[in-house]
């Protein structure tokens, strides 16, 4: 789909949490600059022992990157997203893992109901009929189970919690109170956009999900901890919240 004028004016930032991705990374980024959009790509190497920071440096180099940060230690993914996110200096932000499960062929759709100025947020989900590699059924169930537990605090009807693919203004964003460090970021994300009255849009993307063998990371311990994450996200809300709702529409 062709971006409308509105949509190819605005710059979006691109945050790559990269964590031994030596293989994958360079095709994720060249995808990402190959999209008809204006995008600052910030890539975030959290700690590689695999070379992943020497394939960065060089891509850096070669201008494929707007700017690397490298962690010193290995803190996880939501802690990697957040340095991206605090570096970000484009009007919507959004996650592109390194890992080539998610085409970024989808980011115009997707970022179109942003530069519109009809949404805060938008998702893309995994389930409502783009094309989809074929994987693990416990994964898909406890995906559902976990985005229906989110949906009755949040009030929401989202189809899939877990999704990448979360394109949120910037300005927005970068005043939610963001804590996670691992993968407990998305129900994080989801709860702090919810009360902040975020107008959240949902569109269907592709999806060519990997298997164990060839590098997936996320594991049913990460499934239990994000049914904590849930109630501890959704019922804690932080006391400055007035700070960053936006007004009641």
């Amino acid at each position: 789909m062709s971006p409308d004028r509105a949509t190819r004016n605005l710059l979006l930032s691109v945050v790559v949490p990269a964590f031994n991705e030596a293989g994958t990374v360079e095709m994720a980024l060249r995808r990402v600059r190959a999209v008809p959009l204006r995008v600052e790509i910030i890539v975030v190497n959290d700690a590689s022992t695999d070379g992943t920071r020497e394939v960065l440096e060089k891509l850096s180099q070669d201008g494929l990157i707007d700017r690397v940060i490298h962690h010193a230690i290995n803190r996880g993914k939501g802690a990697a997203v957040r340095s991206g996110i605090a570096a970000a200096t484009g009007d919507a932000v959004v996650v592109q893992d390194a890992d080539l499960e998610y085409d970024p062929a989808d980011l115009p759709a997707l970022v179109g109901p942003i530069g519109a100025g009809k949404a805060d947020a938008v998702y893309g989900s995994r389930f409502q009929g783009g094309p989809r590699r074929v994987l693990y059924f416990w994964h898909y169930v406890g995906n559902r189970l976990l985005t229906l537990l989110s949906n009755m605090f949040t009030n929401l009807n989202l189809t899939d919690l877990e999704t990448c693919y979360k394109l949120v203004r910037r300005d927005l964003l970068q005043r939610l109170p963001l804590s996670s460090n691992r993968f407990g970021f998305e129900v994080e994300i989801t709860a702090r956009l919810a009360q902040a009255r975020a107008r959240i849009w949902e569109m269907p993307i592709s999806y060519s999900g990997r298997t164990y063998a060839e590098g997936k990371k996320i594991t049913w311990r990460d499934g239990f901890a994000a049914l904590f994450h849930i109630l501890r996200y959704n019922l804690l809300v932080p006391r400055n919240a007035r700070d960053w709702r936006l007004p009641e529409k």
